[in-house]
């Protein structure tokens, strides 16, 4: 017997067993579709991230408030650094208007420095009777918001400096706001429309190009004010603290740039020189870096749950070809007495084995695709595959099945071709 009629018999032998082959061949499946389903939503997530988050660039990082920082009723902690005590700043203030536009003017760094405070979540826009859902977000900024923020000018213009300097009630518009009020298609049509958000009454001056959604939130339903018409018109709902957000012109001075903000806030802040910083400065990238790792643990657990459904997967497999040996013993016989050796034997179970786990890779990496890619349309990420865990599903599969087939084969192979043909 050559290889490929070794093959044909193994391939005649699982098909004449439709039901136990069938069996195994799910659970197979679906070990491999949990560790290629998983990994491909983990992949489309991953790349929602990338997108989302790192919208300034990695020469991009904010000065933002550090919340919730008091200790034992805003008395000052020490604490040992570097051989020298420090104390904790806990003034427990935000950071104020005066303190960004200052920050703003001081700062000399070649770089863009852009001031911002969030409105809230749930305002209505309207025009000539057609209006959207309070679910609306409003952010106030300046004329290096859309920029920092990873947006683009599709229509119109941005803000100026003089519409923030003068505080004009003026406004840019996503995508989602336009459709919704001036219909879909010519993203010029808003522009010098007077848009009413909450009954203020705001002129549009530009409408921004799509940024789709991220976890089923679309960030295409905003509006951007001038930071101060946040302040005049929606203080209520207003956030208590402005944000800053500076864009180095070179990548490889970011450090240099972060240290020189550290440097000019601390002064701005009064913060004392063994006093800690009470504000927070995030890179751009560090929530990406962060959310990475995180996303990390993630496929990790996604192999362990993969080889525990596999390792069962096996056992059965092995098994089930245990049982087709002790049933198979009289053709064994058979084989050896027309001239087969031990190698067909070994082979033919061998190969039994490994075509029924690469079967269930099959299912299972078609049927792990399909589920992961799921996820990746709600983000709207396009189709995703991920071909090294494909390749991996193959391997594993391909191993499981060289694992569990090996010793039934070898039993097989060994069987006494007189006893094996008086089996009954």
């Amino acid at each position: 017997m050559n290889f490929l009629d070794t093959l044909s018999l193994a391939y005649r032998t699982i098909r004449g067993n439709a039901l136990r082959t069938s069996i195994t061949v799910a659970i197979i499946a679906l070990g491999i579709a949990a560790l290629i389903g998983i990994n491909t939503a983990i992949q489309a997530i991953s790349q929602k991230f990338m997108e989302s988050f790192s919208s300034m660039g990695a020469s991009g990082f904010s000065i933002r408030y550090r919340a919730m920082f008091r200790f034992d009723r805003g008395e000052l902690k020490k604490e040992e650094k570097n051989g020298r005590k420090l104390k904790k700043s806990n003034t427990n203030q935000p950071i104020t208007r005066e303190q960004a536009e200052l920050f703003k003017e001081r700062y000399d760094y070649p770089a863009k420095v852009g001031i911002s405070l969030g409105a809230g979540n749930s305002f209505t826009a309207s025009y000539a009777g057609k209006k959207t859902n309070p679910t609306v977000r409003v952010a106030g900024g300046d004329e290096n918001y859309v920029e920092l923020n990873g947006y683009d000018i599709e229509g119109g213009r941005n803000m100026s400096e003089i519409d923030i300097s003068s505080g004009r009630n003026v406004c840019i518009i996503g995508k989602d706001i336009y459709d919704k009020i001036f219909g879909s298609g010519d993203p010029e049509r808003p522009v010098d429309k007077i848009l009413r958000v909450n009954n203020i009454p705001f002129r549009v001056v530009g409408t921004l190009k799509s940024r789709g959604s991220t976890f089923g939130m679309s960030r295409d339903n905003i509006i951007i004010i001038p930071y101060m018409s946040v302040v005049r018109f929606f203080a209520g709902s207003a956030s208590n603290t402005f944000n800053i957000g500076v864009k180095a012109q070179e990548i490889a001075n970011i450090e240099t740039a972060i240290g020189e903000a550290e440097g000019i806030f601390r002064v701005i802040r009064k913060n004392g020189i063994k006093e800690e910083s009470n504000f927070l400065i995030d890179k751009s990238d560090a929530f990406v870096e962060m959310a990475l790792k995180q996303i990390g643990w993630l496929t990790a657990s996604a192999v362990v749950i993969g080889f525990i459904t596999l390792m069962g997967a096996a056992i059965g497999l092995m098994n089930i070809m245990l049982v087709a040996v002790t049933e198979r013993t009289k053709e064994v016989g058979l084989i050896k007495a027309i001239g087969g050796r031990q190698s067909n034997v070994r082979w033919q179970f061998l190969l039994e084995a490994i075509l029924i786990s690469l079967l269930g890779a099959f299912f299972g990496i078609v049927l792990g695709v399909l589920l992961g890619n799921i996820v990746s349309m709600l983000m709207e990420t396009g189709f995703v595959v991920p071909w090294l865990w494909v390749f991996m599903g193959v391997l594993i599969c391909t191993i499981v099945g060289l694992a569990a087939g090996s010793y039934p084969a070898y039993k097989a192979s060994r069987l006494n071709p007189i006893e094996a043909l008086r089996y009954e």
